[in-house]
């Protein structure tokens, strides 16, 4: 058991999907929350009520925009000023395009590279400091397997993950000698509202039901044909911050069914 009580832990994009899965995992641990993601208020604060309630912690929201360096910055100041601490840096917040290169809208490619590689070099850059004073901290980069191999049509996804496990492990070098780690999680196919788009666009596209659109997307890359799921990547992270995982230095970690074993 990886005891975290006493200690505070931002999650980006933890309103839905592996973030929320994760933050779930953190909280179990007596990490206290800070949440980060849109949606509605309503459900947000019923969110960080529940799991406040369920876990014995504190839960707060901060609405930062992702794609904006300064939002960044203040929300890392934000869960500082809450808690009195940053122990665990979770970079979980992404979004996808699918497209050819030569048909890449540039708009989307600079938002993916902004939220999906960026965001975690300044999510990162701001909560070293405090880590360091304080002698201990986690910085925990969700990549994908798309940060070690490539698909079609996916060049920002792609170009940003691998950017992602670079960033990681030129961040655990700097930190090699202190009791601060940075590694990597690179789930395969999980079944969150960003892949459900998918499986909604490969239906639409090959005229199949949403099952068999799963099943298709499933058996094309993952030999388990079963989705990873939010709550064993919650697990992982939580190992990451075990003293177990101390030692643990610039790692990308696979979670992904098989899928990068063929």
């Amino acid at each position: 058991m990886t005891n975290l009580k006493g200690k505070a832990a931002l999650v980006t994009g933890s309103t839905s999907g592996i973030g929320l899965g994760i933050a779930r995992q953190l909280a179990g641990q007596g990490a206290d929350l800070m949440l980060n993601g849109f949606g509605d208020a309503g459900y947000i604060a019923e969110l960080c009520q529940s799991l406040s309630n369920e876990f014995g912690v504190r839960v707060a929201h901060n609405g930062a925009d992702m794609s904006k360096p300064e939002e960044i910055e203040a929300m890392v100041a934000a869960t500082e000023a809450a808690y009195g601490r940053l122990d665990v840096l979770v970079n979980n917040a992404g979004i996808q395009h699918v497209s050819p290169v030569d048909a890449f809208p540039v708009e989307r490619w600079d938002a993916v590279i902004a939220i999906n590689l960026s965001a975690v070099f300044h999510g990162t850059r701001a909560a070293l400091p405090g880590m360091k004073a304080r002698g201990w901290g986690r910085v925990i980069n969700i990549a994908s397997v798309h940060g070690l191999v490539a698909s079609v049509n996916k060049s920002a996804y792609v170009a940003a993950k691998h950017g992602v496990i670079g960033l990681t492990k030129v961040t655990a070098l700097e930190l090699a000698e202190t009791n601060i780690t940075c590694n990597a999680i690179c789930p395969g196919w999980v079944l969150t509202p960003l892949v459900q788009k998918q499986i909604d666009a490969l239906a639409a596209t090959r005229d199949l039901s949403v099952e068999e659109a799963g099943r298709e997307l499933l058996s094309e890359k993952q030999p388990s044909k079963s989705f990873v799921t939010p709550e064993q990547l919650g697990e992982l992270a939580v190992f990451l911050c075990s003293e177990a995982a101390g030692n643990m230095r610039g790692a990308a970690l696979t979670m992904d069914g098989g899928w990068t074993a063929q």
